[in-house]
């Protein structure tokens, strides 16, 4: 999808200008958060049910070691793919078990956390165009666009965890189906981009943000038992084979540096 690579770079004072602390987004890109929302759907609940630590046990050791890796990105001063995509992966585990934690500890309905998390985001964006003047992810180059750019992507993830459990699960709709419907809402999304119907920055937020219960549905179908609708292959080998594609892809954009391309163009 070449409208990921369209996001408008933003114009910015020289004395703030910095190097950008993100990737350009390419197909690579994509392949990768898909699978980083997938590992944090089927490593969630492998670190829940087969390690047996617990809800409440494993949302804190997560959450320290997103606090670790966000400390580190935070320091580096430029987009590095070792540091970048740990922290995406740990955000998408961080934010299915805070959605899962609403739902199944303190009993909040789906149709809630779905609506809270919702207008939580549409907030972060608001807030950061109203400070910054653009939503471009060209331009996340201070320690405030940074900053809520992790803080859009994590309500992004805890976002599409409920709004799939939702269509999938209480709905009924079940993991394959509801894979099926978010992908047709990613299409619909790049044909509207293609005949200029939305802008680049609108289309890459809102890619983003059906990638996730994308990735969770079709990490659940390949995960959860035949009985449940899924091809039973488990959470530990679901998890192992989307972990090694996802090291296999940075090595490969570490080495190739493919992703740094267009910013030296530009």
């Amino acid at each position: 999808m070449r409208f990921i690579m369209s996001n408008m770079r933003a114009t910015r004072p020289f004395a703030r200008t910095l190097f950008n602390k993100v990737p350009e987004v390419t197909a690579i890109f994509w392949a990768i958060k898909i699978m980083a929302t997938t590992l944090g759907e089927t490593g969630a609940d492998y670190l829940i049910f087969k390690m047996k630590l617990g809800l409440p046990v494993t949302s804190a050791l997560m959450l320290g070691v997103l606090a670790l890796v966000l400390a580190l990105q935070f320091r580096t001063d430029r987009y590095r793919p070792w540091v970048y995509w740990p922290a995406v992966t740990m955000i998408s585990i961080v934010g299915t078990l805070i959605t899962d934690s609403l739902v199944d500890t303190y009993g909040v309905p789906l149709t809630v956390t779905t609506a809270a998390f919702a207008a939580a985001l549409i907030a972060t964006f608001a807030i950061w165009y109203l400070r910054e003047r653009t939503l471009s992810i060209h331009a996340i180059d201070t320690p405030a666009r940074e900053g809520f750019y992790w803080l859009a992507i994590l309500f992004t993830f805890a976002l599409g965890t409920a709004a799939g459990d939702l269509m999938a699960e209480r709905l009924g709709l079940g993991y394959l189906p509801s894979a099926r419907i978010f992908g047709a809402g990613i299409a619909a999304v790049f044909a509207a981009w293609r005949i200029g119907a939305i802008g680049p920055v609108l289309a890459f937020w809102i890619a983003y943000v059906l990638t996730r219960p994308l990735g969770a549905s079709f990490g659940d179908f390949l995960a959860q038992p035949v009985a449940n609708g899924g091809l039973g292959l488990g959470t530990v080998l679901t998890s192992e084979t989307f972990l090694v594609a996802i090291l296999g892809l940075v090595a490969y954009l570490a080495i190739s540096r493919i992703d740094l391309e267009q910013s030296r163009r530009a």
